[in-house]
């Protein structure tokens, strides 16, 4: 159980094929654009404070065979996975980004779907934690944050985005989080307090 804390973070896709300069598939993110830096950064930033805070972290890898058969391939997104050969398990593009990795106490969760939930551990985890909250960050905006975002809502809790940790296209990224900001908070301003939330008394 999460006792210190009503809230937890959910770092989505912090992998090397998303962020890193040279992964096949940054979305939104171009190599040497000043974005993807800022995104970094961002999202460094909140991984610091959620461990400053005692926050628990869940990071959420995707992954899949060499061979992809435990993808299916029933969405665009998922046939260009494939096509580029991108996020095989244990290949370097899968691996997280270097400084945006797990630390040994926090949780790891694989997942194959476009929402984190969906088929994989991360519900039973949350559940554990005893969490009524949870912040959201990752890649990109408008798939895995914000089909994770409206099945966290669904699941009944309160939701907060953090929109410089999210990246996608500057025009799709707007539109998804202006979508999202009818069901979930989304914090533009870096304001941890209000992110996360005071702990709960011992």
């Amino acid at each position: 159980m999460s006792a210190a804390h009503h809230t937890a973070l959910l770092a989505l896709h912090y992998q090397n094929d998303v962020l890193h300069a040279d992964g096949l598939i940054r979305v939104g993110v171009e190599a040497n654009s000043p974005q993807r830096q800022a995104l970094i950064e961002a999202a460094g930033r909140l991984l610091a404070q959620a461990r400053a805070q005692g926050v628990p972290i869940v990071h959420v890898r995707v992954g899949y065979r060499p061979d992809y058969a435990d993808l299916l391939c029933n969405a665009p997104i998922l046939h260009n996975v494939k096509r580029i050969g991108a996020m095989q398990t244990g290949s370097w593009g899968a691996q997280f980004f270097d400084g945006l990795a797990p630390l040994p106490n926090e949780f790891e969760v694989h997942h194959t779907r476009i929402n984190a939930f969906f088929g994989s551990a991360l519900e039973p985890v949350v559940r554990r934690l005893g969490v009524e909250r949870l912040v959201i960050a990752g890649v990109a905006t408008h798939s895995v944050v914000e089909s994770t975002v409206r099945h966290a809502v669904d699941m009944g809790y309160e939701v907060a985005v953090v929109a410089s940790a999210c990246g996608a296209p500057p025009a799709t990224h707007e539109a998804s989080l202006a979508s999202m900001s009818l069901i979930a908070h989304i914090d533009r301003d870096e304001d941890w307090a209000a992110v996360f939330g005071a702990p709960q008394a011992q």
